[in-house]
């Protein structure tokens, strides 16, 4: 999918085992909305407090259309299981409709079931290849409201490789971390915010993990009526100077478009692209590069 990708991110690797499972990988456990298959133990698992996954609207056959997902957005669980060895495998089939017909049964909804190879990079980030390097054959997004909370789950199976994959999203709103009034009093002290925008390699395209700076921006701006400002992008030195400058006017257009999106006018934005002509850190070093590579709100 191309629209978002590829979550800058907490993610916990458990090295993958191919001899016997003795127990669970260390501090991971089911979640409390599901119970596991016969015969399975984990072998790795992730969380993250606050992170948004793509979830497809439909079957697609194309994937790269932003219209066609709705990002589900909250704390983070993702647990991989394997078959103990010696243990007759289910089929994927099999593994998929426990989990449909377990969700249904608790009023749950299925979104979308099937055996397409491969997913959104959005749930990749969390559901790995199986362990012999192989997509998932079948899977399927549910959702479920439990005990006032609302969940958004992929589950994913590998026949071949005799393991599963749960992602789950309890959905919730972000804690914020930054007031606006902290927000509003730096941009009257400098006259500029820096914010740290995650967008797909080489394209314009804002990446889920980036929603947070998004509407921090929309925050300030409805918090201060009369504030206008510019929306720079800046890139670092690789590439040519005039691709980057490109590139970075199309994302400053589509951090723009992001911030009108939540009900910002448009008479109170413009976007510019600076390309890699204003470094704040030395390009000779990745470190470097990656805090030039940023986007500024600047006061008008």
């Amino acid at each position: 999918m191309k629209q978002i990708v590829a979550f800058f991110f907490l993610i916990i690797a458990l090295s993958y085992e191919t001899s016997a499972w003795s127990a669970d990988a260390k501090d991971c456990m089911d979640h409390p909305l599901f119970s596991r298959m016969s015969n399975f133990e984990i072998y790795r698992c992730a969380t993250t407090e606050f992170d948004a996954v793509a979830f497809p609207k439909s079957e697609l056959k194309n994937w790269s259309k932003p219209e066609d997902y709705i990002n589900a957005e909250g704390k983070i669980y993702a647990v991989s299981y394997k078959l103990k060895k010696d243990a007759t495998p289910p089929s994927s089939l099999q593994i998929i409709r426990n989990f449909q017909n377990a969700v249904k049964k608790d009023g749950g909804k299925v979104m979308v079931d099937t055996g397409r190879l491969s997913l959104p990079q959005t749930a990749t980030k969390y559901l790995k290849e199986s362990p012999g390097g192989n997509l998932y054959d079948a899977y399927t997004t549910m959702t479920l409201n439990k005990g006032g909370r609302e969940f958004w789950v992929y589950l994913c199976a590998s026949e071949p490789y005799k393991d599963y994959m749960l992602l789950i999203v309890e959905k919730q709103e972000m804690k914020q971390e930054i007031s606006v009034n902290e927000l509003e009093q730096k941009i009257n002290k400098d006259g500029f915010l820096t914010f740290y925008i995650n967008f797909d390699t080489g394209k314009a395209i804002i990446k889920p993990d980036s929603t947070s700076a998004i509407e921090q921006i929309a925050a300030l701006l409805k918090a201060v009526p009369a504030l206008k400002v510019s929306i720079e992008g800046h890139t670092d030195n690789v590439g040519t100077s005039e691709s980057n400058k490109k590139l970075s006017e199309e994302r400053a257009k589509a951090v723009m478009s992001a911030v009108m999106a939540k009900g910002i006018a448009a008479s109170r934005l413009s976007a510019v692209g600076r390309g890699q002509d204003a470094p704040i850190a030395d390009n000779r070093k990745e470190e470097g590069r990656a805090l030039n590579r940023r986007v500024e709100v600047v006061k008008k």
